[in-house]
């Protein structure tokens, strides 16, 4: 499922001793001891996957290709939409593989429009993405000059999706040496080594909301980082002054695990007595219906569902639409 020998050789490589010793203990507990249930169906769908050979991988836009429609008959197309769909739910993207477009819930490319303009040059950099989701972002990384790219995130469905996409690029003449700059683990940002200090830049999107504790996550994310070092941290806010917080009695937009939504001069607090500095809130947008939501790659309910229909401006629990915020900060 994964070669971890190639695993252990880069962290090592990139000076992570530390997870390096301890990644093959990691892995075996996360997927031989406590696999999904859906596992080996997930695993026979990939083997059974079209593999075309091309010459065309697109990672530095916001639809991450793979290959082209030419490259396939319509058999093919048909066979690796199926195989995909077994995937089900898509939730970051999109995708554009073999010419089948995967229409992901999250317009994740607009969020990375977002934030590109504001971060250090990724050229050359070891980057960690926490709550990596299915990689795009991670691909968007790669496709932005970095070194190494490690995208954790405990969802095996997560890292099956990614291992898809991945298996696709082997496909791609000459590309070997891009595409093994990413890896996809499927572990949370509570199994990297405590002080490892080693990442030029750590992204955590989308993740920070669903901490018991905020603080002690934005505590890990720093310890992942060198002197120096850049975060780039998104999340949910509500309006309000640096005394201002919403922690949902219940739900929130339907999630369960929704704690704590600071506001950004209180977000800001926090980064601040964890010890980064330099932060700057470099974007905040309201989520619309056009960013998130249902398509045939994710039929659940999204966005719309979890919105007052009378009042768009709240949940349907009564409490502030969502609203992102994206900060930079140095450790």
């Amino acid at each position: 499922m994964i070669e971890v020998e190639p695993i252990r050789q880069r962290l090592s490589g990139a000076g992570m001793r530390a997870w390096a010793d301890c990644i093959e203990d990691q892995l075996t507990a996360r997927l031989h001891d406590s696999p999904h249930g859906d596992m080996q169906r997930w695993q026979s769908t990939l083997q059974q996957m079209p593999l075309p050979d091309t010459h065309t991988l697109v990672l530095d836009q916001g639809l991450v290709q793979v290959g082209d429609k030419s490259d396939t008959d319509a058999a093919q197309r048909e066979a690796l939409r199926a195989a995909l769909q077994q995937l089900h739910p898509w939730r970051k993207g999109p995708f554009l593989l073999h010419g089948v477009f995967v229409d992901t819930e999250w317009r994740s490319d607009w969020k990375w429009d977002r934030l590109a303009p504001h971060i250090t040059t990724l050229r050359g950099r070891k980057v960690l993405d926490v709550g990596c989701g299915n990689g795009y972002h991670c691909w968007r990384m790669a496709g932005a000059g970095a070194d190494l790219v490690i995208g954790i995130d405990p969802t095996q469905l997560f890292m099956m999706q990614f291992a898809a996409v991945r298996r696709l690029m082997s496909g791609v003449e000459g590309a070997a040496a891009q595409v093994d700059r990413v890896m996809h683990l499927p572990l949370g940002i509570e199994d990297v080594p405590p002080q490892l200090k080693a990442f030029d830049s750590v992204f955590s999107m989308g993740v920070l909301y669903h901490r018991r504790s905020p603080i002690d996550h934005l505590q890990e994310l720093r310890d992942a980082l060198r002197p120096g070092g850049e975060l780039v941290l998104e999340t949910l806010v509500i309006d309000g002054d640096v005394h201002q917080l919403l922690m949902p009695q219940g739900r929130y937009a339907k999630m369960r695990n929704v704690w704590f939504i600071p506001s950004v001069p209180m977000l800001e607090l926090w980064l601040q007595r964890v010890g980064f500095r330099e932060i700057r809130c470099v974007d905040v947008t309201t989520t619309t219906l056009e960013e998130q939501r249902s398509t045939e790659w994710m039929r659940f309910e999204s966005l719309a569902d979890f919105l007052d229909p009378a009042d768009t401006s709240l949940t349907v629990e009564g409490y502030p639409a969502p609203r992102r915020a994206i900060l930079v900060a140095q450790a």
